[in-house]
């Protein structure tokens, strides 16, 4: 879900950046949302790699 999120809020700033430019309002907006989207998703894999291991192979 946050996948597809990205994706679209990242064509959403490419269409607004073809359409007013690099630094017009529209695409800045669009680039820090998709920043923030992108900070969530980093953050979220960070937790899953931090999580401790709870299978154990040695009996």
């Amino acid at each position: 879900m946050l996948a597809l999120k990205i994706e679209l809020k990242r064509k959403q700033m490419i269409h607004c950046a073809k359409e007013y430019g690099f630094t017009a309002a529209q695409t800045v907006r669009c680039s820090q949302e998709l920043d923030l989207l992108l900070n969530k998703q980093t953050k979220h894999q960070l937790q899953i790699i931090q999580q401790p291991n709870t299978y154990s192979f040695a009996q």
